[in-house]
């Protein structure tokens, strides 16, 4: 209880509302290019990523959780910034953190028995000049362009209906003629605080 209260009051720094707004405007998002619409499936050709990921050792409904403290301690200043300076004389050396602006989605990946939550970048960044973490169980990494199966939903957060769409998306997948190359993302847009009925989640598959 303790976990998801932290994890409450750091989306609400993050995610600042008033009643009726919406939590995610003006948050910047995975940039894609949807290649294939079939109701609320799609077949998307995304640019290359960066971003801050950590492993968790945890089932399903808590891993999110767990990794989000880590994730959002990264953003909110516990980090190096890397910047590029002239040379001078004498050298001195002062290390400086950075706040880092919120995206969407926050995607959850299952991995050799655990799970791995990343938050994307903002893409403002590249390899050398995001800011280094200091937490080492936060890790960065690029994402290279590739071609991502999707299914949009609303609803709650549970893996029971995680694993239904998954299993439709699965369908599409199939049907297509397509195959997968990594395991199924559970992306999440929106703030546990949201109305379930206006969440936006989705279950991403990235195919070959």
């Amino acid at each position: 209880m303790k976990k998801d209260k932290l994890y409450l009051l750091a989306v609400l720094l993050i995610f600042p509302v008033g009643i009726g707004s919406c939590a995610t405007v003006g948050i910047e998002k995975a940039k894609y290019t949807v290649l294939e619409k079939k109701g609320p499936l799609e077949l998307r050709q995304y640019a290359p990523q960066i971003i801050a990921e950590t492993m968790v050792d945890s089932d399903f409904d808590q891993a999110g959780n767990i990794a989000f403290n880590r994730l959002y301690n990264y953003i909110s200043g516990q980090n190096i910034t890397q910047q590029s300076i002239r040379m001078t004389a004498p050298v001195n050396q002062t290390a400086t953190s950075e706040k880092i602006a919120m995206t969407a989605p926050v995607n959850q990946q299952p991995t050799q028995g655990k799970f791995v939550v990343s938050f994307l970048m903002p893409s403002q960044y590249t390899l050398e000049t995001i800011p280094k973490p200091l937490d080492p169980t936060v890790v960065i990494k690029e994402i290279p362009a590739r071609k991502i199966a999707a299914i949009r939903y609303s609803g709650t957060w549970s893996q029971k209906r995680y694993e239904q769409k998954k299993t439709i998306l699965e369908s599409f997948i199939q049907e297509k003629g397509l195959t997968p190359t990594d395991q199924a993302i559970f992306a999440r847009y929106d703030p546990p605080f949201q109305l379930w009925f206006l969440r936006r989640n989705e279950v991403l598959i990235p195919v070959d």
